[in-house]
């Protein structure tokens, strides 16, 4: 059986289009049939300081994947395009890629929580969502993500830069 998973991708090193590119399509090859993707979004950095702004952005998916197998996925792209995870959470990055949404499932373990914990605080994960799927409603909170954006306490920059486009 096929699930739609919605995934958050962010660079804020290297040739930040390409890691964006690159990243969608190793996702197509490993998790799912790409169904959609929101615009490149520019944002301030979330957690940290950088001089490096981040390019971010949702893509849909549809996969015949666990969530568990997506999540080995999105650790194996990632370190594909060069992430080095290390001890501080929140620093510059090649490539992150979270898994916020797995259909409507509600799933928390130690190494994998679903829906995205930071979904409703994060304006630049609020504002891709919104594009893709602005009636749909987050799975814990029971609001649209239209309405958890206009509800969102996140002040920093989140710039539509462009379409995404595949090529």
């Amino acid at each position: 059986m096929e699930e739609t998973v919605f995934l958050g991708l962010g660079t804020n090193l290297g040739d930040r289009e390409n890691n964006l590119l690159m990243a969608v399509n190793m996702i197509s090859e490993e998790i799912g049939r790409e169904i959609d993707c929101s615009s490149v979004y520019e944002t301030e950095p979330w957690g940290f300081l950088s001089d490096n702004p981040f390019l971010n952005m949702v893509v849909r998916v549809t996969t015949s994947l666990k969530p568990q197998e997506v999540l080995e996925k999105t650790l194996m792209i990632e370190a594909r395009l060069g992430r080095r995870r290390g001890v501080r959470r929140y620093v510059s990055r090649t490539m992150d890629i979270d898994i916020l949404l797995y259909g409507t499932d509600v799933i928390n373990n130690e190494n994998l929580e679903i829906p995205h914990p930071g979904i409703a605080v994060r304006r630049f994960v609020l504002e891709p969502l919104r594009e893709l799927a602005p009636e749909m409603m987050h799975p814990v909170l029971k609001v649209t993500f239209s309405e958890l954006l206009m509800k969102c306490r996140d002040k920093r920059a989140v710039s539509a830069k462009h379409p995404f486009s595949a090529g």
